[in-house]
């Protein structure tokens, strides 16, 4: 099980975002933006929730979890299935994860939750050569 820490959640953020799309202000051009490299992440590192996509009601959103952190290199910056963010998280200090949601249809995508997950150890400090 995984403790997840320094949560912050951008409900309130998509919320005025979709107000302002279905106002007008916004095109929804301008938001159903998500690049291949998205979209192939959604298709085969993504967990398919119960919420129908706001925007084409066509197809349930993909959550997509990116991992970034100095411990883990090459890993950084790669989509992460659920089941190997546990994994992650028991072998490396600290690490970030945001969640994106992405409709695989019309191409929505909007930042949901970013959270620090590892087990919270300090990460030791590198000597310097002036040290």
């Amino acid at each position: 099980m995984r403790t997840q820490r320094q949560v912050v959640d951008y409900a309130l953020q998509r919320r005025a975002l979709l107000a302002d799309v279905a106002s007008g202000r916004v095109g929804a051009a301008s938001v159903c933006d998500a690049g291949p490299y998205l979209l192939r992440a959604a298709r085969f590192h993504g967990e398919q929730t119960d919420l129908p996509c706001p925007l084409c009601h066509r197809e349930n959103l993909t959550n997509v979890s990116w991992i970034f952190g100095d411990a883990l290199k090459h890993a950084s910056g790669s989509a992460r299935k659920p089941a190997e963010l546990d994994e992650l998280a028991t072998h490396y200090d600290d690490f970030s994860v945001y969640v994106v949601e992405v409709c695989r249809t019309c191409s929505w995508n909007h930042l949901v939750l970013s959270y620090a997950l590892g087990t919270g150890a300090p990460t030791k400090r590198r000597r310097t050569a002036a040290e």
